[in-house]
């Protein structure tokens, strides 16, 4: 039963921060186990998108175990236990969805996330929490980079502070790369990595009017170049060569061998 694997995982991970436990994990804190959540998350993303659907199960457990391992800490700290996080989420989910185990009638996936942003501010006006000054202010800073542009750009975007088409974003963006030209042309690394970071937002808001996550869309670039890149090694490996031994116009016609492909 799904409940009795939940379970046992309770107690493994109990058991390797036992005092007779595992040394390692003993000596694990809530903070020093940040980057391997982070990792999990990726390795997750990477399964997923690979349609791997034999690892993902292998996946999703460890993204598990990084949540069990945390609460396991916080419970040894008298701070919460892994009941409270279920709690919490399950109280959440019923909570924001007054048109599910409520009497509410919303009709529309974009109604759903209005209601949403609603039920979420009274769950702070509630809290105490007064309002803040900036509508960026809760945008967590340490996501990454281009998840925290996309909110912020998303944000911005609800009070009407936006690009209105595709014609003024690509119209921004051949700016950006004028202004990117210009400062490399200055050799001032400062003003390079400005105007650098400048045009990645652009890219970032343009991704957004498409309804395309940047995050994603980039791994996927970043997965095409690492295939078409390996064809290229593997082409020239065949032929007893390196890529240290091709010139570039061979490589680049490999490349488009490789997007034929």
């Amino acid at each position: 039963m799904p409940g009795d694997e939940f379970q046992r995982l309770r107690e493994i991970m109990a058991r390797l921060r036992a005092p007779d436990g595992c040394p390692w994990d003993r000596e694990q804190s809530i903070a020093s186990l940040k980057p391997y959540l982070i990792e999990e998350t990726y390795e997750v993303l990477d399964a997923i998108e690979r349609e791997d659907w034999e690892h993902l199960p292998e996946e999703l457990g460890d993204l598990q175990l990084q949540i069990v391992f945390q609460s396991q800490i916080a419970a040894e700290e008298g701070k919460f236990t892994v009941d409270d996080v279920l709690r919490a989420i399950n109280e959440k989910l019923v909570r924001r969805h007054p048109h599910v185990f409520d009497r509410e009638s919303i009709e529309t996936a974009d109604g759903v996330k209005v209601r949403w942003d609603e039920i979420k501010a009274q769950e702070k006006a509630d809290r105490g929490e007064q309002p803040s000054e900036s509508i960026l202010a809760d945008v967590p800073r340490h996501q990454p980079a281009m998840l925290e542009a996309q909110t912020i750009g998303k944000r911005a975007a609800k009070v009407g502070f936006d690009w209105r088409d595709f014609s003024e974003l690509r119209a921004k963006i051949a700016e950006e790369v004028d202004e990117v030209e210009h400062a490399c042309a200055s050799g001032d690394a400062d003003a390079v990595e400005d105007e650098i970071g400048d045009l990645l937002f652009m890219a970032v808001n343009m991704a957004r009017h498409a309804e395309v996550n940047p995050e994603l869309a980039l791994r996927r670039a970043n997965r095409k170049f690492r295939e078409r890149f390996e064809y290229i090694e593997q082409a020239l490996g065949a032929e007893g060569r390196t890529l240290e031994d091709a010139t570039l116009e061979e490589m680049e016609a490999l490349w488009q061998a490789a997007k034929r492909a």
